[in-house]
């Protein structure tokens, strides 16, 4: 089942997020109506983090009112780590109102090559099964090259879209295979930008457009939603374990959910694959001066 391959973000329980996010954060009611139809449909992973605003004690709130809806949880450690991971974890397991984290994820790559030494400690909170895996969260091949050769990581979290496609990512994440690590993606909508106005005068929109356009008309041509393309292109990577997806409000959800039972042609996959974005930082948002 396909849903069972898509892990829900949580950053919107928390706070407005996304480049089109025109939506007010959802209250607790709305939060729990999402959670459940995630659930039942088979999406049975949560991912979250400290950073996200009240979100983790969302889900916690959650969890104590539905004790047979618990979700798997992938946290992740705070960009400067300022106090004892263990106390941290404990924190979080009992915000979240868990028996153990899925993933305890290093927020970015610097956190990750900067706090080596919180390595150990995450290795002992593996053996104390409050973690079931280690991973990183990272941006660029180069760093995630680097993660995929440390024994002690799990799992790598890395975007992979329409254009950071498999020309950008694909023998990487084979290699990653390779080395049994656990492949998560995100930003499988590229914070939403694949849904800009295209007349949009943002500087993004403007560097982008004509990969824009290209993405567009693939969906005009095939009469596929340029959601559906989005989507099942990441889905169908056998490379790829999970990928991450967020939504603002449960109408979202449910159509995310309905636009999974789809394949793509191979022509279309073919197209996909021969878009190239030379300069990687358009694809990295922090980078974006919007």
């Amino acid at each position: 089942m396909k849903t069972g391959k898509i892990i829900l973000g949580t950053v919107q329980f928390g706070q407005k997020y996304g480049v089109n996010n025109v939506s007010k954060k959802p209250n607790q009611r709305e939060v729990d109506d999402m959670l459940k139809l995630a659930f039942n449909s088979g999406i049975k992973c949560l991912d979250t983090a400290e950073a996200y605003g009240n979100a983790q004690q969302v889900i916690g709130k959650f969890h104590k009112a539905n004790p047979t809806i618990i979700f798997d949880v992938i946290a992740k450690l705070p960009h400067v780590i300022d106090s004892d991971i263990s106390i941290k974890v404990d924190q979080y397991l009992k915000e979240l109102r868990v028996s153990r984290l899925k993933v305890m994820l290093f927020h970015s790559f610097d956190t990750y090559y900067r706090g080596k030494e919180f390595m150990e400690q995450l290795v002992a909170l593996k053996n104390q099964v409050k973690i079931e895996y280690i991973g990183v969260s990272v941006y660029t091949n180069e760093q995630a090259v680097a993660v995929i050769n440390d024994d002690n990581v799990d799992v790598i979290q890395i975007p992979f879209n329409l254009f950071d496609n498999e020309n950008q990512r694909g023998d990487l994440l084979r290699e990653a295979k390779k080395k049994g690590k656990i492949v998560h993606t995100r930003s499988v909508f590229l914070q939403g930008l694949f849904f800009s106005d295209i007349n949009d005068n943002r500087e993004i929109v403007k560097q982008l457009q004509g990969s824009l356009n290209t993405i567009r008309e693939l969906s005009e041509q095939t009469k596929v939603s340029l959601q559906q393309i989005a989507l099942n292109y990441c889905l169908m990577q056998d490379y790829i374990d999970q990928i991450l997806i967020g939504v603002d409000n449960i109408s979202q959800l449910q159509q995310n959910i309905e636009d999974l039972n789809f394949c793509l042609s191979d022509d279309l996959v073919s197209d996909i694959n021969q878009i190239q974005i030379e300069n990687s930082d358009l694809l990295n948002p922090s980078k974006w001066n919007i």
